[in-house]
């Protein structure tokens, strides 16, 4: 993997650049056990771990705390994948934007442990790691990488407005057949957006709703 380093984030020690290079250690937001709140796995236990960093800048992104990777500290990998073994069997590697660092090392001691690994990504930078479901969920401000389209299980696409209805088909025709289409109304939105979604997945059929369940049960 060409490895560029972000510009915004603060150069650490050589010793753990080296490290951060390897994978083998993240700029580790949060990690918690919960359950699956979007997507086609709604409904599932899984781990989740939440890598700092991101320069995609979604205006309506509901985690902006996890742009600056500067105040996540770098962790031992291991010590994420320590935690997650102790928790669950399918993980979830989510951002900020996941895809900045290297996710080679991290999946593969979480496959070796027989742990299922799931991402949720914009695509908007190389694709690295061995991946058991891959989301892809394209911004207008750093669309995808042409590589990775046909990688993903599932596209999520964040509907605002009516417009965005528009960029999700024209991402759409870029996924395989086998890819899982859904559409899913930005939260401060969904009001406004769920009777139209709802109305475009009827006259639509080849794609799902997708609601942050996890938001109406209160959980992480």
């Amino acid at each position: 993997m060409s490895y560029l380093w972000p510009k915004f984030i603060e150069m650490p020690s050589t010793e753990t650049k080296l490290l951060i290079k390897e994978g083998k250690m993240l700029p580790l937001m949060e990690e918690f056990y919960t359950i699956q709140g979007e997507g086609g796995h709604t409904g599932t236990a899984a781990y989740f771990i939440r890598i700092g960093g991101c320069d995609v800048g979604c205006h309506w992104c509901d985690v902006k705390e996890s742009w600056d990777a500067n105040t996540h500290p770098p962790t031992l990998t291991d010590s994420i994948v320590s935690n997650a073994k102790a928790h669950a069997k399918t993980v979830v590697v989510t951002g900020g934007e996941p895809l900045m660092w290297s996710m080679d090392y991290i999946t593969r001691e979480l496959n070796s442990a027989g742990l299922k690994t799931h991402i949720e990504t914009s695509g908007a930078y190389q694709l690295s790691g061995h991946w058991n479901w891959i989301c892809l969920s394209p911004k207008k401000t750093k669309l995808p990488l042409a590589e990775i389209y046909p990688h993903a299980d599932e596209l999520k696409m964040i509907i605002h407005n009516a417009d965005d209805f528009l960029f999700a088909e024209q991402e759409a025709a870029k996924v395989s057949k086998k890819c899982k289409l859904f559409l899913q109304p930005e939260w401060s939105k969904k009001e406004k957006m769920i009777p139209q979604i709802i109305e475009y997945a009827m006259k639509n059929p080849q794609w799902q709703i997708s609601i942050q369940t996890h938001k109406y049960l209160n959980i992480p």
